[in-house]
């Protein structure tokens, strides 16, 4: 004769809802306990939360912001909450299982153990994906134009160069300086960062442009003053003169002659040491290409994000529940299974229908409309819903041959 499950587990519906209401608070307990005991490390925590979007910011950005006085506080007694609902999923499970266990075979109650480990370890993998997987490349996809990022790492490298070309200028070894700058401004030159066609853009390149070079020829101004010696202090004040005069166009907004008067005071300082012109045009052909790029950089990234800490958070602890839920999808739907409420072959039937509604949920958590970041979420999801069928399946299946065996004996 088949297993049931005992009679005297049997309750009515007051003391079933008598005992949901015990296991609902002592659940609200434990998350409360737990959360009380995180906020001792909430800034720590809300720190680790943040670290995929600051990455994804530019470095001069990587910050957040906080609009009222009390916000921070809000954050973090918000951190710890939500680190007391995540550190109490195996007590959630624990209780969740003892509720429907009564429904159960006897010796499908015995499986509590493997029910609380397996679904906090799922719950613990989901949210680990969304951490290491989902957030990295859905802010960088937000935060950063994959153009303008490739740029400024690049502008980035060739500025350390750019330094250490001037080191070499101050020490005389002007040989050593004019190789590295030509190496540098013919790499920035094949990579498209001081050449090529912008695009569209809302800011003007000449001022930045215009800027960029001023800067390059003080630089080379003050390393020259060391490098080359008392003899070419003549020379370098008549650059001097023409950069102030550059400068000062400049300032009135008559870009076009300013590039005019640097390039001419650029002529001028290779005079400063005529058996060395060809490294000091080396040394001001980098200048110029780092101005332009810089130039370039800006007008492609013209939009700096500002971003505040109880948004960012509210965004990442949405996407973390929602995974670490979404990846509990299995061991629910094997939870149903054992409980009769669902069928595999009524599951089977409407994989079309899951498929569609997973695509329809990922699109709704995903706040970017890619298709990269939603097939992130959705390939995850769908699979999950696979594996739950798979469980079930094998439930029924273990549950028929248990019932044959019964009969047989």
């Amino acid at each position: 004769m088949a297993e049931v499950a005992h009679t005297d587990l049997r309750m009515t519906l007051s003391e079933h809802l008598g005992e949901l209401r015990s296991r609902l608070l002592k659940c609200v307990i434990s998350v409360v306990v737990l959360g009380a005991a995180s906020l001792v490390f909430a800034k720590q925590i809300y720190g680790l939360l943040m670290r995929p979007v600051l990455a994804s910011l530019p470095p001069q950005t990587a910050h957040f912001i906080y609009t009222s006085a009390i916000e921070e506080l809000n954050v973090y007694m918000k951190v710890g909450l939500y680190t007391g609902l995540f550190l109490s999923t195996p007590v959630v499970l624990w209780q969740l299982w003892g509720f429907i266990s009564p429904g159960l075979y006897p010796k499908e109650r015995r499986l509590a153990g493997p029910f609380v480990v397996f679904g906090s370890a799922a719950f613990l993998a989901g949210a680990a994906f969304c951490y290491l997987v989902l957030l990295p490349t859905m802010f960088q996809f937000l935060l950063r134009e994959e153009g303008a990022a490739s740029m400024e790492t690049q502008l980035d490298a060739a500025r350390l160069k750019e330094q250490d070309a001037i080191r070499y200028l101050r020490m005389g070894e002007l040989a050593r300086a004019g190789k590295v700058a030509k190496e540098t401004s013919d790499a920035l030159g094949s990579r498209g960062v001081a050449e090529g066609d912008m695009g569209l853009s809302l800011v003007p390149k000449e001022r930045a442009d215009v800027l960029g070079r001023l800067e390059g020829l003080g630089r080379l101004l003050d390393a020259a003053q060391e490098g080359l010696g008392p003899q070419a202090r003549p020379v370098l004040r008549e650059v001097v003169e023409k950069r102030l005069q550059a400068v000062e166009a400049f300032s009135e907004g008559r870009h076009s002659e300013a590039v005019k008067l640097t390039d001419e005071a650029a002529s001028r300082l290779t005079a400063a040491a005529p058996a060395r012109t060809s490294e000091l045009f080396e040394l001001w052909r980098l200048e110029k290409a780092l101005g332009t790029g810089r130039a370039r950089y800006e007008a492609m990234n013209w939009t700096r994000p500002m971003l505040s800490m109880n948004e960012q958070l509210s965004l990442v602890l949405l996407l973390e529940l929602a995974l670490g839920i979404i990846f509990e999808l299995p061991l629910v739907m094997a939870l149903l299974g054992l409980a009769g409420l669902v069928q595999a072959k009524w599951l089977m039937r409407y994989q079309r229908h899951a498929l569609v509604v997973c695509l329809i949920l990922a699109a709704v958590i995903t706040p970017t409309g890619d298709a990269v970041n939603l097939a992130m979420l959705g390939g995850p999801m769908l699979l999950c819903y696979e594996l739950g069928v798979l469980a079930v399946w094998l439930i029924e299946r273990r549950r028929k041959s248990a019932d044959a065996s019964a009969a047989a004996s």
